[in-house]
């Protein structure tokens, strides 16, 4: 399914508020990845390794975990089907503020939960 994908696209931002913390901007605020046909997912993670998302109706949750200081794995629960679980991709220091794209996507990271 798609959900995991973008989300993992999702993980290619944050910054270092805490300075071993890439992932400190992203708590209380929304992570927006949107494919080529303007179909938007948004995440939210929280400090103790937990997230959840919509991308439209459709809710989900998990576990995150930074590996190596710059890969960021998302292990959905339950299993979402025909989707890697965990799927692992770099992640990278941004703010909020702040668009990038990651592959087909652009990502944007923004104040707040939206």
């Amino acid at each position: 399914m798609r959900i995991i994908l973008l989300a993992t696209a999702l993980a290619f931002a944050s910054t270092a508020a805490y300075a071993d913390d890439i992932m400190a901007a992203r708590y209380g605020n929304t992570t927006i990845t949107k494919d080529a046909s303007g179909n938007e997912t948004h995440l939210y993670y929280n400090a103790d390794g937990t997230f959840t998302g919509k991308q439209g109706a459709t809710s989900f949750k998990g576990t995150w975990l930074v590996k190596d200081g710059n890969t960021i794995c998302l292990t959905s629960d339950p299993a979402i089907p025909n989707t890697p679980n965990p799927v692992c991709n770099p992640v990278a220091a941004h703010k909020v503020g702040d668009t990038w794209s990651a592959g087909p996507y652009t990502v944007s990271l923004v104040a707040g939960i939206q």
